[in-house]
């Protein structure tokens, strides 16, 4: 299971004072603390210097600096918070991973209860009600967001221009846009096998039958019913056609986009740091647009969405202090300064988006034109996402084996869900 461990890698790296008094009714800390640090251990090693700006910013607002303990390898990282559990080398503050990863931290009651929080962020209109679901285990809350993205296709500007393309609002431009791009040379799109391989399956499901996408995450639909064969079959024709970059290569995508090695990353909102980072201009160097729908026929144009939570331990060293830090991070300050200073959008809808095309996604969501899905990292149950990331890699490698795959991702569900239906 290398391949997964290696995906899970890249998907999702204690001392404070403590005291502290509450909101009135709402049980949400106020105040400042003693002025002590908070450690906020998480799985993104190079955001240390966003963390770095945000806890700066909260050592002014609410006394407590935020200090970031950032990891690069998934496993080691989970393997670290897990362990916390049973030790006293406790994280006061960490991030983690909604879905089951969420469920599992539950059951075993670690996890700090967040319902208060949220109540007063979606009262104050700091969080809006459709996020809720994500964070909810049996009518509670737990954790809150770290952040959103929305997942779309970033894409390299010059090369566009370069031959007369536009950003395609229906699917058979899209595929104009590749045969095009294919015919001049130029790769039209990255891939990986051992990061994110379950992307395009994922787009092409959910832009082709999203009611069967949805299925799949609670087991009343099976990896060989038809749609999802047809999205394999999709993919293997494009697959076939060189429309994917090598998936056994190991350079980042930002730099292969800013040199024209490919031409599009489908990625979530969250890229847009990395290109900014590369110091490509947005809407100069590159531009981003929403993947159209296979499906013409479907109403909404159909959208992959996560979050991330940042958690804190029912047992922390410093409860208190953490959970005002929780509630502090929703507040239209911590947000500004967490969206402006990575280049992204914020769970916080009252938080200002400097770039003009994520602030119009953003909306689009955020009022119901679009059809939000689940990403499959966290849509899928554990176990069924180990397996499918070792199968979709192994597809990307041997197109032909996509029947051989499905099969196998399924005897995982079947397992699975033979033990939790």
């Amino acid at each position: 299971m290398w391949i997964a461990a290696a995906a899970l890698a890249l998907l999702t790296a204690a001392c404070g004072s403590s005291g502290g008094g509450s909101a009135a009714g709402s049980g949400v800390p106020t105040g400042k603390t003693g002025g002590e640090t908070l450690k906020l251990y998480n799985d993104k090693g190079a955001w240390k210097n966003y963390f770095n700006s945000v806890g700066d910013l909260a050592k002014q607002q609410i006394g407590s600096k935020l200090s970031p303990v950032g990891y690069t390898d998934e496993p080691t990282y989970q393997a670290f918070i897990k362990a916390s559990l049973r030790t006293n080398v406790k994280p006061d503050l960490f991030t983690w991973a909604t879905g089951g990863q969420l469920e599992d931290l539950v059951k075993q009651k670690a996890l700090a209860d967040t319902t208060d929080i949220w109540d007063d962020a979606i009262k104050k209109g700091y969080l809006t009600a459709q996020l809720k679901p994500y964070y909810t285990v049996d009518g509670k809350q737990y954790c809150v967001p770290l952040n959103v993205a929305y997942w779309g296709m970033f894409y390299n500007k010059h090369i566009f221009d370069k031959y007369g393309l536009t950003e395609p609002k229906t699917w058979s431009e899209f595929e104009n846009v590749l045969s095009t791009l294919k015919s001049h040379g130029v790769t039209p799109m990255y891939q990986t096998s051992t990061l994110f391989s379950f992307v395009w399956f994922e787009q092409l499901l959910a832009g082709m039958s999203p009611d069967t996408y949805n299925a799949l995450a609670t087991g009343k639909a099976k990896y060989t019913d038809q749609p999802v064969v047809d999205a394999m079959k999709l993919w293997q024709k494009q697959e076939k056609a060189g429309y994917f970059s090598d998936p056994s290569i190991k350079t980042q995508p930002d730099p292969l986009l800013k040199k024209g090695d490919v031409a599009m990353v489908p990625f979530g909102t969250w890229f847009n740091t990395s290109m900014t980072t590369q110091g490509m201009k947005p809407g100069v160097d590159y531009g981003y647009f929403t993947i159209p729908n296979v499906n013409a026929s479907l109403k909404k144009t159909s959208v992959i969405f996560e979050t991330g939570p940042l958690c804190s331990l029912a047992r922390a060293p410093h409860v208190e202090d953490s959970r005002r830090a929780l509630a502090w991070w929703l507040t239209p300050d911590a947000q500004s300064k967490w969206a402006s200073t990575r280049g992204d959008v914020s769970a916080n809808p009252k938080a200002p988006i400097a770039d003009p095309t994520l602030k119009a996604v953003a909306q689009a969501a955020g009022t119901g034109q679009y059809n939000l899905i689940n990403r499959y990292f966290e849509a899928a149950p554990p176990p069924v996402l180990t397996a499918a990331l070792d199968a979709f890699s192994a597809f990307m490698v041997h197109p032909d084996s996509y029947m051989d795959q499905l099969k196998t991702i399924q005897k995982a569900a079947d397992q699975y869900w033979a033990g939790n239906s």
